[in-house]
This record gives structure tokens, sequence and C-alpha cells, in this order.
């Protein structure tokens, strides 16, 4: 399993914008093929920012996203919400054994 976190920073200003953008994409996202879970959560101590966690059963399920159009459309129209660069972290969620 491949679990991805994605920080997102946005403008105050374009919250309520970006809140309905991100719907359409979480929409499609978890209808793909090899998604097991695509939510976007809400930091407590930080005003505005974010963190999509998103969960897939392989790299190929993360490239069919990355490469969808609802994906790519999102993606076009991103630098109009954030106020930093996405800082995105990917994860092999297989157990780590001694």
């Amino acid at each position: 399993m491949i679990i991805i976190h994605a920080g997102l920073q946005i403008n105050p200003a374009k919250e309520e914008a970006f809140l309905n953008e991100v719907a359409t994409l979480i929409e499609e996202a978890r209808k793909e093929e090899g998604n097991l879970s695509y939510t976007l959560t809400k930091e407590v101590e930080k005003e505005s920012t974010y963190k999509m966690i998103e969960a897939y059963e392989d790299m190929a399920a993360v490239e069919k996203h990355n490469q969808s159009a609802h994906f790519q459309a999102f993606v076009g129209k991103a630098p109009e919400y954030l106020v930093a660069p996405l800082d995105v972290k990917v994860y092999d969620a297989t157990e780590v054994q001694k």
C-alpha cells in the first residue's frame, strides 16, 4: 500500500473557492480503481492549512491518479489557491520489521 500526505497552505481569501474545487477532486479520486482512501483534513493549529491523506493499492494506482483528468484539472488551478508550494510525502505502508 502507498500512502501520500500532501500539505496545502491556502490563501484565506480563496479558501471557500479551494474547498469547492477540491470537492470535485475528492469525489472523482474515490471512484478510481486502486484508490483506498482520499481524505482532506484541516490542521487545528494553523489557519487555512490542509492535508490530503491518500491511500492506494500500489504505485500503478498512484500513477493512474496523477494522470487522471480530474487531478490534472486541479493541479492546473491549484496555484490560484496556494500561498506555498505543495508539501508532498510518499510512504510505502509496508510495516517496517526489525
